[in-house]
């Protein structure tokens, strides 16, 4: 008994995980944890075969192994589209209510030439920092909409920003822009932050339901930040279904967390770069941020010819 009551969360997750439903605000948040959950059905299968629960054993041991064939990809770097245009840097960062280390921020986009730079929880106290900082010599255009409690957001760019409205309204800022490359080249940008599913699960479901789709025919479209989910919850995918692909699952890094900084709750992959399939992902790494309890995440891609 003590076993099936073990690995009844296990059977739930492996469920929801199938059928392709997040539930509500609790189950969302369990299916963060659904990697962890995969290892410790190897460890709670392995003991009910020790003690000769041979049923529960064989059952536990599937399931894990199905969530774990479900992870591989995230572990293995996937061929990219041809593409032989230009090259845009991007970076993402929650700053916890405008706390970020400023400094930290611009040494991070100098030494990464970044050409986009998304702001998530910017306050309006932020920006004078960011300012003082530097960080708008080498990132001069900006489309910014600051807000308290985390609710604003914003983009700021090394070539000229165009504001869009390609985010339907949320409870958190989630502004968007057209970035003009040199050449005359320009891709679409959207800097996202849902409210948690903890918080509010219809607000978080809605969120990402309101992003804008892929056009294959028009502007490539980038979709990065703190999407406060993972490649395990139904509304995320339904997002990646939209014509994008997840930068860090693309180089085999998707699985890196980015949130929170300490162990507890266990750390998760809930930031992300979501990119155009007609874009190539040429490399993506996670970089740690003083002051912020999210990583920043950052990707360069380049676009076709």
């Amino acid at each position: 008994m003590l076993l099936l009551l073990a690995a009844s969360p296990l059977v739930m997750l492996a469920g929801f995980r199938v059928l392709g439903v997040d539930g509500g605000k609790h189950t969302a948040s369990a299916l963060a944890l659904l990697p962890y959950a995969a290892l410790a059905g190897f460890v709670l299968g392995g003991l009910a075969l020790l003690l000769r629960r041979w049923w529960t054993g064989a059952v536990v041991l599937a399931l894990a192994a199905g969530l774990l064939v479900s992870l591989l990809p995230r572990l293995t770097p996937a061929a990219q589209p041809v593409a032989a245009g230009p090259t845009l840097r991007v970076l993402a960062v929650n700053l916890y209510y405008g706390h970020a280390d400023a400094e930290r921020l611009v040494e991070l986009v100098r030494a990464h030439e970044v050409d986009v730079l998304n702001l998530l929880e910017l306050t309006p106290e932020a920006v004078p920092r960011l300012a003082e900082a530097g960080l708008f010599t080498p990132l001069p255009y900006r489309v910014l909409r600051p807000g308290r409690s985390g609710a604003g957001s914003g983009l700021v760019s090394r070539h000229p920003l165009r504001r869009l409205g390609l985010a339907r309204p949320a409870l958190l800022a989630q502004p968007s822009a057209r970035v003009s490359l040199p050449g005359g080249r320009g891709v679409e940008v959207v800097a996202v932050h849902p409210v948690p599913p903890t918080y509010s699960y219809p607000d978080w479901r809605d969120a990402l339901a309101g992003l804008p789709a892929t056009d294959p025919r028009g502007t490539a479209r980038i979709l990065a930040g703190d999407f406060n989910a993972t490649l395990d919850h139904a509304a995320f995918r339904r997002v990646l279904g939209e014509g994008y692909r997840d930068a860090g699952e693309e180089t085999g890094s998707g699985l890196t967390p980015t949130w929170p900084e300490g162990l507890f709750p266990p750390p998760v992959t809930i930031d992300h770069v979501l990119v155009d399939q007609r874009l190539a992902v040429r490399d993506y790494r996670v970089f740690d941020v003083p002051g912020t309890d999210h990583d920043a995440v950052y990707a360069r891609l380049q676009l076709p010819a």
